[in-house]
């Protein structure tokens, strides 16, 4: 069982950090509602799952790969998340739909925005690296067991997904309580931050 607690204390130690994609998600919940909220923060903890697989059964070959091009995802990271804030901040800016179009519009987007996040998460190397050096630098003795690396794979899965989804359900309890303005507000204020973290990143 160690391994898929220690799966549990590394998901939530790569999803619970507030970044850029965890305000994208409470956006997205606050902007269109828990469904699209959830697809977002699945699509985040897919990669976190992925890398975390990756790195388990190939991690120096993942840590060699990525180190040439580090400092390119590091600038298409900060570009597509300084594209995305002022892309989000538009969209609240124009006048809302009807309700009715408005959620055929969101059900017919749920997998457009998993993939969305799948692609902006993807693009920030520092996930494989985390775990690479969890792993590596952390004395586990169970990597060479397939039962136990699946365990821990799992264990970072379902600690990256409940926190998404707890972020997508605060945005979506905001979008309930919130006024017309104050979500508008609210979700612009969101993606100006993204947008600083994406100039942050691009500084960096």
């Amino acid at each position: 069982m160690s391994a898929l607690i220690d799966g549990l204390i590394a998901g939530y130690g790569i999803a619970i950090p507030l970044g850029a994609v965890s305000v994208l998600i409470v956006n997205r919940s606050i902007d269109e509602g828990f469904r699209s909220g959830f697809a977002a923060g699945a699509g985040t903890a897919t990669v976190d799952a992925l890398c975390a697989s990756l790195v388990i059964f190939a991690g120096v070959l993942v840590s060699s790969l990525l180190s040439p091009f580090a400092t390119p995802l590091q600038l298409l990271g900060g570009t597509a998340l300084i594209l995305m804030g002022i892309f989000g901040a538009r969209k609240s800016w124009r006048a809302a739909m009807p309700e009715n179009t408005h959620a055929a519009a969101k059900e017919c987007s749920d997998w457009r925005t998993f993939f969305q996040f799948i692609a902006i998460t993807a693009l920030n190397p520092f996930t494989a690296i985390y775990f690479l050096a969890l792993i590596m630098g952390g004395g586990t003795s169970w990597i060479s067991s397939p039962i136990d690396s699946a365990l821990f794979i799992a264990g970072v899965t379902f600690a990256s997904l409940s926190w998404q989804t707890l972020l997508a359900a605060g945005g979506a309890l905001a979008q309930k309580r919130l006024s017309v303005r104050a979500k508008m507000a609210t979700v612009i204020i969101g993606n100006l931050i993204v947008v600083l973290l994406g100039i942050n990143l691009l500084l960096a």
